[in-house]
């Protein structure tokens, strides 16, 4: 369809296979496999296939995970409150907390001072994973830095972060 209005267009030509080339090398940071998004990306989904797989036999996921830490760090977070620790964007919250609470890890209760407001409080089987998976997540991380030192990884963390600041 773009080559039959480019060529019906005389002054609109397609380029040649050489300026082609040309363009998409100034470009070549931004095009995919090259570019910083894309191999966030892929490291993002290597990490969560790696600790998906760690978390099976508990029947979890990740963002359970995620979840469990704000929680163990601050129990009684209202959904909000969790959803802004995680940076959370859309409504995949109420879902996961409703499998968790399925799952007998959290109990929901409003707040007694407002009402609107929903608290997540961990169950004793929700406190009792706190020592069980964080060791599971530090394997993963392991693995994905194995041939990383502390070192490297500081200034890599420090980057990440103010890439996430940059886009909130």
């Amino acid at each position: 369809m773009l080559t039959i209005w480019l060529s019906s267009h005389p002054s609109r030509q397609m380029p040649s296979s050489s300026s082609n080339a040309d363009f998409l090398q100034q470009w070549q940071y931004a095009l995919a496999p090259y570019n910083l998004g894309y191999k966030l990306k892929l490291a993002s989904q290597l990490m969560y296939r790696d600790f998906l797989e760690r978390l099976e036999p508990y029947g979890l996921t990740p963002f359970h995970y995620l979840v469990l830490c704000c929680l163990w760090e601050e129990n009684g977070l209202s959904t909000t409150g969790i959803a802004d620790k995680l940076k959370q964007l859309g409504a995949t919250l109420t879902g996961v907390v409703d499998r968790m609470e399925e799952r007998n890890l959290v109990y929901r209760e409003r707040d007694s001072n407002d009402r609107r407001v929903v608290r997540v409080w961990l169950t004793d089987e929700g406190k009792q994973l706190m020592k069980v998976l964080p060791p599971l997540g530090a394997q993963t991380i392991q693995r994905a830095t194995g041939n990383i030192s502390e070192a490297e990884q500081e200034p890599i963390l420090k980057l990440l972060d103010r890439i996430v600041e940059n886009l909130i």
